[in-house]
């Protein structure tokens, strides 16, 4: 049996394929170091990215569907908070399904819209042009694939600049991380341009858990994709089926967590790392965390990040909230 003291007796190792896949950093750093865990950003692969759409529309993931109420509550008040002749970035755009509730806001005061999305999924961006642009033809979009550590693109566009983060994805990163990032933003930004934030807010456990752990197992299905990314890109040697989803409420660090967890003793083989990984039954990855915030904390979040707070809007339940900022 593998135990916990032995879960770092890995093979080292002794080569690593030219050129290496992209993702081969990231893994061979999570998964030996100790405790496991892989970065979130990893789990939005093209299926991963389908499956999250999918859990976006399930009855008990509430945040898509409030944070969309907020949006066509507030869309012409948030937008008639905006510069002239704004252009539009977003980081982490997916489809942009919501996004479109202000596109098309915004067009009822400006000619045309300039629209930059950011995400790491190219399949995505595709669908996210191709279905904006039919359906307005008046929004130019210009795909930008990447993460959030090359941030260039902002500069290419002329202020004013409002710059989108909505979908509670802030909450995936560490405080610290948090405020770098929206630091990172403002320092690509000028006097007078703005970014919207969407963040999920503590509420009910109950409500939270319900979630991240729907019954018909669309979330767990989108963690373990995390695996079969793994198997197909790296060479790896995977069972997602010996990995239980598991998801709970950290009260403490006001969070929401997600891991998967060896159902048993196993050793895993990845050829692209050279490297078998030991996992004793119990052993878990942690591959996300989303963080839940209070109002006071999220106007606290955007002063540090550089952005001081015009207004915030929030849900009839106080589930949600959307708060837009302007560079101080």
């Amino acid at each position: 049996m593998i135990t916990p003291e032995h879960r770092n007796r890995i093979s080292t190792p002794t080569s690593m394929p030219s050129p290496a896949p992209v993702i081969a950093g990231d893994v061979l750093l999570g998964l030996t170091r100790m405790p496991k865990s892989l970065p979130p950003k990893l789990l939005y692969d093209a299926e991963g990215s389908a499956l999250f759409e999918k859990i976006t529309c399930l009855p008990e993931y509430y945040p898509t569907r409030t944070e969309a109420s907020i949006l066509m509550t507030h869309a012409d008040d948030i937008c008639g908070r905006l510069g002239p002749d704004v252009s539009v970035s977003e980081l982490g755009a997916g489809t942009a399904t919501k996004t479109r509730i202000l596109l098309r806001s915004l067009l009822r005061q400006q000619c045309s819209v300039n629209y930059f999305p950011l995400d790491v999924s190219d399949a995505a961006l595709q669908l996210a042009k191709d279905e904006v642009e039919r359906e307005m033809g008046a929004v130019n979009v210009h795909p930008q694939i990447g993460d959030f550590e090359d941030l260039g693109f902002l500069k290419l566009q002329p202020s004013p600049r409002l710059v989108l983060y909505i979908g509670s994805s802030i909450g995936n990163l560490e405080h610290g991380e948090a405020i770098a990032l929206l630091r990172n933003v403002a320092q690509h930004l000028s006097s007078g341009d703005q970014l919207l934030l969407g963040v999920d807010l503590v509420k009910d456990a109950n409500v939270m858990h319900a979630a991240y752990n729907d019954s018909a197992g669309i979330t767990a299905s989108f963690n373990k994709n995390l695996l079969v990314r793994i198997n197909r890109e790296l060479g790896g040697q995977f069972e997602p089926d010996s990995f239980n989803h598991v998801s709970f409420w950290n009260h403490k660090a006001s969070r929401m967590e997600l891991h998967l967890e060896s159902m048993r003793p196993q050793s895993v083989r990845v050829d692209a790392l050279d490297t078998t990984l030991q996992f004793y039954q119990g052993e878990r990855i942690h591959t996300e965390n989303s963080y839940k915030y209070t109002v006071e904390r999220l106007k606290d979040l955007l002063q540090r990040g550089g952005f001081e707070v015009e207004h915030t809007w929030t849900d009839p339940h106080c589930w949600f909230a959307v708060s837009l900022g302007m560079i101080i």
